[in-house]
């Protein structure tokens, strides 16, 4: 199960990804926005996260203009890897090294078919663990 959150951004761009990853034989679980009307991020990405961290989704993709909004957000969740890729070699490493497992993308800055070639990548690429596994244990803070 994928899950995906856009804001007004990313909403046209979440369409297409929709359609391509249940073309392609994923579930998905949308968890908005529905169109393409001004709304606030945080919104979206707080249930996405929430829902990754349940384990209701294995993977999840969320977009904003810049991507930078939504990652921020997302990345408050202690559970939450989240990668702000714009194009394939960022996303495939982004799961090679650092076992990213929500990818966020720049709506405003990358095409559709941009898009899609990254989450494809994302999707099909696995965390290579060994040194790395050391370095993302530790990024959560001590609080």
């Amino acid at each position: 199960m994928i899950g995906i959150a856009s804001d007004h951004a990313g909403f046209e761009t979440k369409r297409k990804l929709i359609e391509y990853l249940t073309g392609s034989g994923y579930e998905v679980k949308d968890f908005g926005t529905s169109s393409p009307e001004s709304m606030d991020y945080p919104d979206v990405a707080h249930p996405l996260a929430e829902s990754l961290a349940r384990g209701d989704i294995e993977l999840g993709i969320g977009l904003c203009g810049t991507g930078n909004g939504i990652s921020m957000t997302l990345n408050k969740h202690k559970e939450v890897r989240a990668a702000l890729c714009w194009n394939e070699e960022l996303a495939s490493l982004a799961r090679h090294h650092n076992d990213a497992n929500i990818l966020t993308l720049p709506a405003r800055f990358i095409t559709s078919d941009e898009a899609i070639r990254i989450t494809a990548t994302f999707l099909k690429e696995t965390f290579d663990g060994g040194r790395h596994r050391r370095r993302i244990e530790k990024i959560p803070c001590a609080q």
